[in-house]
């Protein structure tokens, strides 16, 4: 004794448990993805900071003076460095004073699986900050 308004009702559930698991696996995916660009974009700055931390005046430090960073060295340096990596301006940002480097940088990771529900990409941001290192007297 079947009833004709149950018919096909079994198939709309299907397809819609089919497109929350897609869903969800886009987010597992494209989610992991977004991590990975992360972790790249972050380890990146670091890297970027380091080698502008690193471009010490040294003019300043044999006239006896304190340990300063040279800023122009440091951010041509560090914008050297991303630029090896691949970003271009726009996508970072470097600024250097006399104690440290800040440097930030922005990138986009492409979605694989969530392109389907119109979620295309991802922003990614990394920032890292670097001192010079001294030895303690």
């Amino acid at each position: 004794m079947s009833t004709r308004s149950e018919k096909g009702s079994a198939s709309i559930f299907v397809i819609g448990m089919s497109l929350v698991l897609l869903v969800c696996a886009g987010l597992v995916v494209d989610g992991g993805l977004a991590i990975n660009a992360r972790m790249r974009v972050a380890d990146d700055a670091e890297q970027a900071a380091r080698v502008g931390a690193d471009s010490i005046d040294v003019t300043e430090l044999r006239s006896g003076g304190a340990l300063k960073i040279d800023g122009d060295l440091a951010r041509q340096r560090a914008a050297g460095y991303l630029q090896d990596r691949g970003y271009v301006a726009g996508q970072y940002t470097v600024d250097a004073d006399g104690n440290a480097v800040i440097v930030e940088v922005q990138d986009t990771t492409e979605t694989a699986l969530l392109k389907l529900v119109n979620i295309k990409n991802f922003v990614v941001n990394g920032r890292a900050t670097a001192e010079p290192a001294t030895e303690p007297d």
